[in-house]
């Protein structure tokens, strides 16, 4: 998470990215952070995962960004990756990437109902 582990402790919110979807998705977020170094030298202390976990929570229950959870990464660390992928079509990539995921999972799901 952001520097501690708290993430680990907590009990996941239903909206967290399961092992599978982190698993397709990382390999973008890794080489878009690699693109996009920061101008300051600052890497951050905010895990990806959690960054997005912190998006698809405030995206699912539409909570006012200053009323969502302490055990989420701060609102300026969301709110700073969050508009950086809107703006650059990342959102979309990570989106449909775990669509696809989700339709054929479920598309395997159908096939064993035979």
């Amino acid at each position: 998470m952001c520097w501690d582990s708290r993430a680990s402790e907590r009990k996941p919110y239903p909206s967290g990215l399961s092992d599978e979807q982190w698993a397709l998705i990382e390999p973008v977020l890794t080489a878009w952070k690699a693109a996009h170094p920061s101008v300051s030298g600052h890497e951050g202390n905010c895990e990806l995962r959690e960054i997005v976990n912190a998006i698809r929570y405030q995206g699912r229950t539409g909570v006012q960004w200053d009323y969502r959870p302490h055990d989420l990464p701060p609102k300026s660390a969301t709110y700073y990756y969050f508009s950086k992928w809107r703006d650059d079509g990342t959102d979309k990539t990570i989106h449909d990437l775990l669509r696809w995921h989700l339709r054929e999972k479920k598309e395997r799901l159908e096939s064993f109902k035979g």
